[in-house]
């Protein structure tokens, strides 16, 4: 019995002590665990520099090359009208005729004003070159009465000038009366009918006559963010498309840069022509305009997961020593998964992949 006592004693003492050591092992194998998840090895890379190639894709609006709304100049009443909304035009064309009977009456005046002031001219003049001839010989008429001859002459000369003027100015009111084309193009909007009333001010005159567009040739203007300025210049190629005809491409050349960023928008305004011969598209169209961003020189791009945007601002964790190092950087373009930055950096240096933002200043980085 005794025997048999001691022999479990041993086998419990070993079993325990067994236990105990695999209990140790794993204590071991959990504290290696936690130790090398408090430390894990972070991935980065070499900074290089490459030459950037992108395409912007921004909105567009098409509009007229030229637009005029035509107004009255002078009260009056609709008398003819020779085109309507889609009539194309040529410049000078007759569009609309205008009655004014007044007008009529100071025009048969002012002609009859001119008439008066042509005829006592003319008197006085003769009378004046007769005084001239006589006073060639000696003693036959006093200096006074030719000097009184002159006087009147030069003034009757005044007022038929005045006369003419008068004259020319009913006149010019009088062409009014006929609405021409100032270019070629295609009426749009016509606001008008037989005998309304129109006029400089008051009813009739709130809306335009006719609104008169150019367009077979067309504006695209686009606006450019403060970023991209750089990159566009006078004669660059660009393409657009439109939601009517999304299948196809259309490809125009930039003609006009503001020059200047709208302070609102922190934008510039670029202005393209487009060739709209064939009348496809139309003014007040939106477009998706497509603009390519040519590579002027090698810069530095990053993943765009290497790049932090906190309140802090925006900047890279770089990698000195070991230790982990902020820099502030901009960003630029971006294409493919990739972003251009500027900042205080250089080349082969060693960047983060994919910080995380319980990444603080000094932390040692295992690369």
């Amino acid at each position: 019995m005794r025997t048999n006592t001691t022999r479990n004693a041993m086998i419990l003492t070993g079993g325990l002590a067994l236990l105990t050591i695999i209990n140790g092992c794993t204590a071991t194998a959990k504290k290696e665990a936690v130790t090398t998840e408090k430390k894990p090895e972070i991935a980065t890379f070499k900074l290089e520099k490459e030459k950037l190639s992108t395409a912007l894709q921004l909105p567009g609006e098409l509009s007229a090359f030229q637009q005029v709304d035509l107004y009255a100049k002078v009260s009056s009443f609709v008398k003819t009208l020779k085109v309507d909304i889609g009539s194309e035009v040529t410049k000078g064309q007759l569009l609309m005729t205008l009655e004014a009977p007044e007008t009529n009456s100071q025009l048969a005046a002012a002609q009859s004003r001119l008439k008066a002031q042509e005829a006592l001219y003319t008197a006085s003049k003769a009378n004046y070159d007769r005084l001239y001839e006589t006073s060639k010989t000696p003693g036959t008429i006093s200096k006074n009465d030719l000097d009184q001859a002159v006087a009147r002459r030069n003034s009757d000369l005044a007022q038929f000038e005045a006369a003419k003027a008068a004259y020319k100015e009913v006149s010019n009111i009088r062409d009014y009366l006929e609405i021409r084309a100032p270019f070629n193009g295609i009426i749009t909007a016509r606001n008008v009918n037989l005998g309304a009333y129109v006029g400089p001010s008051g009813k009739g005159s709130e809306f335009p006559l006719f609104t008169l567009q150019e367009q077979k040739n067309l504006r695209l203007a686009v606006s450019i963010p403060e970023v991209y300025t750089g990159y566009l210049k006078d004669g660059h190629e660009v393409t657009f498309s439109v939601k009517s005809m999304p299948e196809k491409t259309f490809t125009a050349k930039v003609k006009r840069l503001s020059g200047a960023l709208d302070l609102r928008l922190r934008s510039e305004r670029v202005e393209i022509d487009v060739p709209n011969t064939g009348k496809e598209l139309l003014p007040g169209m939106v477009a998706e305009v497509h603009i390519p961003l040519p590579a002027n020189a090698s810069t530095f791009t990053v993943p765009r997961k290497a790049i932090l945007e906190t309140a802090e601002g925006i900047f890279v964790w770089k990698v000195v020593q070991n230790k982990a190092v902020k820099v502030n950087v901009k960003k630029g373009r971006l294409t493919d998964g990739k972003t251009e930055i500027f900042g205080e950096l250089n080349a082969g240096d060693e960047i983060v992949t994919e910080p995380s933002e319980e990444l603080r200043e000094g932390n040692v980085i295992k690369p």
